[in-house]
């Protein structure tokens, strides 16, 4: 008996080895997805039969807090299918059901703070890209586009997907319906597709997966995923989607009185083939958008806004090509804005798609003439070829052409990763380099291009990268924040879990952190900005915080204004500076955050604080506000910077959102207030009404300046 038990527990360790050698694998890894003639009925209840009959999986593992140890909860999933589309079911059972935390209704909700389930399908089995689907026991969905095992990472993708929820004395459960028209999969009567799930029990900090639970990985490692098999018959094939809109309302700009606004227009969607669709644009609108925040600039480069719209959101990932950090050779804001300012677009096409292992993604828009602006057309062609387990190799071109001027850029880029470095690590290192040509310009020192190292891992994390931009590099469909320079950066951060602590759930120690900017010709310091983290600390209460030294340089070679009055000469400023951090846990009802920094900058001092604020009040009502301020003193003058922002969301259901969102800053001196309410009357379609007012606070009186009274509707045809 004794050897046996001993040859028992052998095999055993041998077993849990290979386990985390295989990144967190844990038996079984296949889930049959069964075919039913009649759909279930989307309404959280999971009473049907199918589901009674349908395999059910349970074998979840903890990421957080305890690595490798059971889930503390009891999770099932099972999946059935139809001809059109696919079910998920969900058990969450839970213990202690009152205690659920779940804030929010609207779509796109903060899903860290509350309790959520994670579905990523992985649709080619291609073990890198895939689709995210998040839902709260509110029902509340939030849907994500993954590139790359989530080194890119498309958040306001926004597919066309069901959710209904239900909370009893046993815990919350879930049915999904996922529309096959929603997905792009190979066209080939028997599927195998990559898939796992996430649990996030929010009041515990326990975070659950099926696969691939180790802390080196997230659920977008899809290479780790387990499969889905049993799908024979389906098709996406839906292919004709006619997606027309009509905006009307009133605006009044400067107290030139009310002109009416009405436009119309529409996308027309047609699929070439399972896995190619082709997009034509018409009068596109962005009616419904919100507002970019206004921001004051305290440095002398410009600022960069992420996209908000819709349209050019979908397929973002499949267009990323970086230089640098802000080098890009697409920016999808340089299309239909100026300044601030709507250009008309009077259409385009876009193809995105994806054919054996090639990833394509091309798009043509034409902007009309409005003041100075000419009428322009942007392109740009994106191709990536998967090579290896996680790899790719790919090509960029982009081009703007107006009447007098044109711009092309084209380049190479590939990507290295596994996630079987040393057994069970990550490693990731490529190059991209990138060519520009503007007419009328010599085609020399038109280069950009950069090579990189990283090691993304829990305990140790390591970034190595160098990156040169020419002075004459010039990507007109894209950003860049700064020319001419070469720029070094290199991060160590180490973050061990120290067991001796029992309510430390993990540490973080920089000892690293330089960015390091010279110049291209003559090789002269530029900039260099260095981060020591002496200590960050993260209860397993959730909360966090961090401490952390800088010492900066900044060499401006012609004078800037920073401020009215307050001008930087050239020269060579050398400054070191203190940063303190702190954040509660976003699962309790209040949350709150702030980080503080203080020292020199240039030839005088800074503090600079941010606060924000978040109360829950019910999961219908949540309230959020921000408050940022700098006082910066020089020998010619002081002043103070401040900006308020806050918002109020009203959730009558998932589908039915309210919110209004206000600004304010003392550079400006507008209140810019935004309401909108957006109601999914059938999913797919939408309806906006939206308020935009912008009020002068100048010369110590309120006075509203502009307003603009719209409602936008959207509807989807499928045939």
């Amino acid at each position: 008996m004794k050897r046996r038990f001993i040859l028992l527990f052998l095999l055993l360790t041998v077993f849990n080895s290979w386990a985390l050698a295989q990144g967190g694998r844990s038996l079984p890894d296949v889930l049959q997805a069964v075919k039913v003639n009649k759909p279930p009925k989307v309404d959280g209840i999971l009473n049907e039969p199918c589901w009674q009959k349908a395999p059910k999986i349970s074998n979840f593992t903890q990421r957080e807090l305890n690595e490798g140890q059971p889930a503390t909860e009891k999770t099932e999933v099972a999946v059935v299918y139809t001809a059109e589309a696919l079910y998920i079911g969900v058990w969450c059972y839970d213990s202690e059901p009152q205690k659920i935390i779940a804030k929010e209704m609207k779509r796109d909700f903060f899903s860290r703070s509350e309790d959520s389930f994670e579905i990523v399908l992985d649709t080619y089995h291609d073990r890198r890209n895939g689709y995210l689907f998040v839902i709260n026991p509110n029902g509340a969905r939030r849907d994500v586009l993954i590139g790359d095992e989530g080194k890119q990472i498309n958040l306001s993708w926004n597919g066309v997907w069901d959710v209904a929820t239900k909370i009893t004395e046993e815990g919350w459960f879930a049915e999904i319906e996922i529309p096959f028209s929603t997905l792009n999969f190979p066209d080939k009567d028997e599927q195998i597709w990559g898939i796992n799930f996430e649990r996030n029990i929010r009041r515990k900090n326990e975070q659950v997966l099926w696969q691939a639970w180790s802390r080196d990985y997230d659920i977008e490692m899809l290479s780790l995923a387990g499969k889905l098999v049993g799908l024979r018959g389906i098709t996406n094939r839906t292919p004709w989607e006619f997606k027309p809109y009509a905006t009307l309302g009133l605006q009044n700009e400067r107290d030139t009185g009310f002109d009416n606004i009405a436009k119309f227009g529409g996308d027309v969607n047609y699929r070439i083939t399972s896995n190619l669709k082709l997009n034509i644009t018409v009068h596109t609108d962005f009616a419904q958008v919100e507002a970019d925040r206004a921001r004051i600039n305290l440095t002398r480069f410009s600022l960069y806004y992420p996209e908000k719209r819709q349209f050019f959101l979908e397929g973002k990932s499949v267009f990323d090509f970086r230089v640098d950090r802000l080098a890009q050779v697409f920016y999808s804001r340089r299309i239909g804005l100026h300044e601030g300012e709507e250009i008309p677009i009077i259409g385009g096409l876009r193809l995105l798609g994806k054919e054996g292992g090639t990833s394509i993604g091309a798009l043509s828009i034409q902007t009309a003439k409005k003041g100075d602006q000419p009428s322009t057309n942007y392109s740009v062609l994106r191709i990536k070829q998967d090579v290896l387990g996680q790899s790719y190799v790919g090509i960029i071109g982009t081009a703007r052409n107006a009447r007098d001027t044109s711009n092309y850029v084209g380049g190479v880029d590939f990507g290295y990763a596994t996630s079987s470095f040393l057994g069970d690590k990550n490693l990731q290192f490529g190059a991209a380099l990138a060519g520009s040509r503007t007419d009328g310009e010599k085609m020399e020192d038109n280069l950009g291009y950069k090579v990189y190292f990283s090691l993304p891992n829990d305990f140790i994390e390591y970034d190595l990268a160098y990156r040169v931009v020419e002075k004459n590099f010039s990507p007109e469909v894209g950003f860049l924040r700064r020319s001419n320079y070469r720029h070094l950066y290199t991060e160590l951060q180490i973050n061990p879990r120290p067991s001796f602590l029992p309510w430390v759930r993990k540490l973080e120690f920089k000892p690293l952190d330089v960015d390091y900017y010279w110049n291209n010709e003559t090789g002269a310091l530029e900039s260099f900005e260095a981060e020591w983290r002496p200590l960050g600390i993260g209860p397993k209460s959730g909360d966090w915080f961090e401490y952390n030294i800088q010492r900066i340089f900044d060499r401006p070679t012609v004078a800037f204004e920073l401020h009215d009055g307050v001008i930087i000469e050239p020269g060579n400023y050398w400054n070191t500076r203190h940063e303190i951090k702190f954040f509660s846990f976003g699962g309790r009802r209040l949350f709150v955050g702030n980080s503080t920094s203080w020292g020199g900058y240039y030839n005088g001092k800074r503090t600079s604080s941010f606060f924000m604020t978040r109360l829950n009040i019910n999961r219908h009502l949540n309230l959020t506000a921000d408050y940022a301020f700098n006082y910066l003193r020089f020998e010619e003058a002081d002043f103070t910077t401040h900006e308020v922002g806050g918002r109020v969301e009203y959730a009558f259901n998932p589908k039915l959102i309210t919110s209004l969102y206000g600004q304010w800053n003392n550079d400006d001196q507008e209140i810019l207030l935004n309401f909108r309410l957006s109601w999914i009357p059938v999913i797919g379609s939408d309806f906006y009404f939206v308020i935009n007012q912008v009020w002068d606070t100048s010369d110590s009186r309120v006075k509203l300046q502009d307003i603009a009274i719209l409602s936008k509707i959207v509807w989807r045809f499928v045939r």
